[in-house]
């Protein structure tokens, strides 16, 4: 084998070895680059499927903000009703506007992802109690459980 195949095979093992080693879903390279890790405080609440069910049924005011990544969500355009997508590492600065900006602190707010162990609305509702709101929830079992409950979709 003569010298430049070889070099071609090296730089070729490399760049794919690089990129197999630094590859992430979408919602993890998402806390990455925000620099949020999920596992941090503050304490956060869950509230079921079921219950949410029940409170949009009543009416009851709510902001819910989906926060899957597009990764998470697939091709699926479809959110649980009243909902607004924000992608995680883009929350901090949309609290800035509006409907954020504008949402009543006291208000109950509900985050949900995809994930598997609701990684990123756990991150998400720990940035909305730092920038005082006092009820935030995440939706325990997210997107998979509102579907399993058949929960409104929009």
């Amino acid at each position: 084998m003569n010298v430049k195949k070889w070099w071609a095979y090296i730089c070729i093992f490399f760049l794919i070895g690089t990129g197999v080693g630094n590859s992430r879903t979408d919602m993890s390279a998402d806390l990455a680059r925000a620099g949020l890790d999920p596992q941090e405080s503050p304490q956060v609440e869950f509230i079921t499927a079921e219950e949410l069910k029940a409170q949009i049924a009543k009416n009851q005011p709510l902001t819910i903000i989906d926060v899957r990544s597009n990764y998470g969500s697939g091709n699926d355009e479809r959110k649980i009703a009243g909902a607004f997508h924000v992608k995680l590492r883009r929350l901090r600065s949309r609290l800035a506007f509006a409907p954020l900006k504008d949402a009543p602190r006291d208000r109950q707010v509900v985050t949900y992802c995809a994930c598997p162990s609701d990684e990123a609305s756990i991150r998400a509702a720990q940035l909305l109690i730092e920038a005082g709101f006092k009820r935030v929830r995440v939706l325990r079992g997210g997107w998979v459980a509102w579907q399993k409950v058949n929960g409104q979709l929009t």
